[in-house]
């Protein structure tokens, strides 16, 4: 069975293709002339250009295929305009959408994300009934993703078959972006000395990338499947980060009662100097945003490995190249 990735040069398409090729499938990575490739190094792959924002692209790009996994998107939202992320992350999907739905695309998973499930109410686990309860510019992402599974779902009404995944925090080998990858460089630089008051759910992208593969193959048709991990501080994230690449622990935490003013100091920060932040990801930051990935587990047989073996893997990753030391 072939099947197409568009977005398989990011961190989570090249795991979903690692994943396909271990379970027999042809793969054919989809990507822009201008994509670096050091993701897909050491994968048997059919490479395909195309770009889900140039539809005339995707058509031939998918023919032949059964399966259709759209991973592309925006997803470093704290260095993206608000009209990019919209117009990748759902102008692209409706693209994707129509051209599998030209193609004869069998089924098609999309990579939404956790954030398109809003925020749990203090003490809750975000599973696939909640639905996004924000203010869109509170966080365009999130409702970047929103929009996107509605677009799918619209494609359904018109014979697409198709399954969404909601990824967590996703870290793990072959990020060659610094997604959450940056994560073990600022700790190892000694960066991180303090702490968020959150925390987040993390998912290893060798599971989240099975996890795809098993949504295709076992997952119901219009259903959603949460792809989490580990639920944890942002403090204990950063203890057992330090404890496998070196570099400080955090000193402290920073207390909940004291965002909004670090909201406003980055808000006033990025109008004087470019800083590797947003307002958004501070405020999120301060939010315990944990979730449940029972379903996932129970109808795909989805896998959970502890944070700790996912960062073991990420920075085994990274030291082969060198890129961390």
């Amino acid at each position: 069975m072939q099947a197409l990735v568009t977005g398989a040069t990011g961190c989570v398409g090249a795991n979903v293709v690692a994943a396909l090729l271990e379970r027999g499938y042809q793969v054919r990575a989809m990507h822009r002339a201008t994509s670096r490739l050091d993701a897909l190094a050491g994968l048997e792959v059919e490479s395909v250009v195309a770009d889900v924002l140039d539809p005339p692209s995707l058509v031939p790009a998918m023919q032949g295929c059964r399966l259709v996994f759209h991973v592309a998107a925006v997803s470093d939202y704290w260095r993206t305009a608000a009209d990019a992320i919209y117009r990748v992350n759902v102008d692209g999907t409706r693209n994707v959408v129509d051209a599998a739905l030209q193609a004869g695309v069998e089924r098609l998973v999309l990579t939404s994300s956790v954030a398109a499930l809003g925020i749990p109410s203090p003490g809750q686990l975000l599973d696939e009934r909640a639905t996004f309860n924000l203010p869109p510019h509170r966080f365009h992402y999130g409702y970047s993703k929103h929009l996107a599974e509605q677009v799918l779902r619209e494609g359904r009404e018109k014979g697409l078959d198709g399954v969404i995944v909601n990824p967590t925090g996703v870290i793990g080998p072959r990020d060659v972006h610094w997604i959450s990858g940056s994560l073990l460089r600022e700790v190892q630089n000694g960066w991180a000395w303090f702490a968020p008051a959150g925390g987040i759910s993390w998912a290893s992208a060798v599971d989240v990338g099975l996890g795809h593969v098993l949504a295709a193959e076992r997952g119901r048709s219009g259903e959603r499947y949460v792809l989490g991990g580990e639920n944890l501080s942002h403090r204990e994230a950063l203890e057992v980060v330090s404890g496998l690449v070196g570099g400080r622990r955090p000193l402290f935490t920073i207390p909940f009662s004291l965002t909004n003013l670090f909201v406003g100091s980055v808000r006033v920060l990025r109008r004087v100097i470019p800083i590797p932040i947003s307002p958004e990801q501070v405020w999120l930051s301060a939010r315990e945003i944990y979730c449940d990935s029972g379903k996932a587990a129970r109808e795909l047989a989805y896998l959970q490995a502890p944070f700790g073996a996912a960062v073991e893997q990420a920075y085994r990753w990274y030291q082969e190249r060198g890129w961390l030391q």
